[in-house]
């Protein structure tokens, strides 16, 4: 018997990873065979609802947050509770990871990936600074590094997705929701990065910058602050300082957006139930999720995996675990119609990225964008 697995990953780490979780599988499993299918991400939801479309399609499917409305329209995954509610570990994930449609769960994410505050621990003893908790302490700590030659801190704010999700916890920290959008939080927020920019904390060209170059900057000494991801623990191995993450200090209103693949069964499958305890063995075990912890660099979305000692051991990983328990949201945000969900998401991006860059007053921007996002989140 043969268990079909479609996914995206492609370094040569990830297949290995896919690879230990196969192994591990079969030799529970005298007789099945685990086969992974390569579908490049930019193809996959268009594949599965196409396969969909016949009757036809994987036994799993592993796939990005943002295509699961249109797998589900297609009937390309099916609601999981019934299997999910009986499933012994469920309480173990945080709602953070449920990807749900319409009030029914589609996917769960067996791991994510998260923002962090990366800071230069020699630079904070150097300006007599601690690590921050919150904004204004931030702020005193940026200023010190600007008066030092330094910059106060590094993000992305290349238009698009990637800054709606670099955004998300500082205007929800100001107060801004998705279910009761107002312009204030979001004006108050762009006057934050104004004022950033206008005091040399932060780079206007960070209007053009992905996650990879601000952190680019910040493993070369340029900046106190990072705000980045889980993903740059290997990159930030080559700093020649002493470095640390820990919370953004945002307030209780604000939370991360936690990314990374869900995992579902797929509605076509003819071994549904071998193919959930697959999943059930690999991708929401402990064992599977320290594997791709290894291979991936991923934070297992599991409570209790957070007492192996390859986290709890390690002050970043067990950090970046802490931030998934305390401040991790579900990613898309459940208050955004799904159908809706790219365009809100590249909308809120965009205004983001027009604020690190000064194309306009706060309020101006705040204004123009609930013009178009409202409408949107009403549909």
């Amino acid at each position: 018997m043969t268990l079909t697995v479609w996914h995206y990953y492609n370094t040569d780490g990830q297949v290995a990873g896919l690879q230990t979780l196969a192994d591990s599988f079969e030799a529970d499993h005298p007789g099945v065979t685990v086969k992974f299918q390569y579908v490049p991400v930019e193809q996959m939801t268009t594949k599965a609802v196409t396969a969909a479309g016949a009757k036809k399609g994987p036994d799993v499917l592993v796939f990005g947050a943002s295509g699961t409305y249109s797998l589900a329209q297609a009937g390309a995954i099916e609601p999981m509770e019934s299997w999910w509610d009986g499933f012994a570990d469920k309480d173990q994930f945080p709602e953070g990871v449920m990807q749900t449609v319409d009030g029914e769960l589609y996917g769960v994410q067996g791991y994510v990936n998260l923002l962090g505050l990366w800071y230069n621990q020699d630079l904070l003893d150097q300006l007599g600074a601690e690590v921050p908790t919150t904004i204004p302490e931030m702020e005193n700590t940026m200023a010190k590094a600007v008066a030092a030659g330094k910059q106060g801190i590094t993000l992305t704010g290349k238009p698009g997705l990637e800054s709606q999700w670099q955004g998300f916890p500082w205007f929800t920290s100001a107060g801004f929701s998705y279910g009761d959008p107002e312009a204030a939080p979001m004006a108050q927020t762009y006057s934050m990065l104004q004022d950033w920019t206008a005091k040399g904390y932060l780079s206007k060209e960070a209007a053009t910058w992905d996650q990879a170059v601000p952190f680019q900057q910040f493993a070369a000494g340029n900046s106190v602050f990072a705000a980045n991801g889980n993903w740059q623990i290997g990159a930030a191995a080559e700093a020649t300082f002493t470095y640390g993450v820990a919370p953004l200090p945002i307030t209780s209103e604000g939370g991360v957006l936690l990314g990374g693949e869900v995992q579902n069964v797929g509605a076509f499958s003819e071994h549904k139930e071998l193919a959930q305890e697959f999943l059930e063995d690999t991708f929401f075990s402990v064992d599977g999720e320290l594997t791709l912890l290894d291979s991936f660099g991923s934070i297992p979305a599991r409570a209790d995996a957070a007492s192996s000692s390859k986290i709890s051991d390690d002050p970043l990983l067990s950090t970046f675990v802490d931030i998934v328990q305390k401040q991790g949201r579900p990613s898309p945000s459940p208050q955004v119609p799904s159908k809706n969900v790219n365009t809100v998401e590249t909308l809120v991006g965009d205004y983001w990225s027009k604020a690190v860059a000064g194309q306009g007053t706060p309020d101006a921007l705040a204004d123009e964008l609930m013009d178009q996002l409202v409408p949107l989140l009403q549909d």
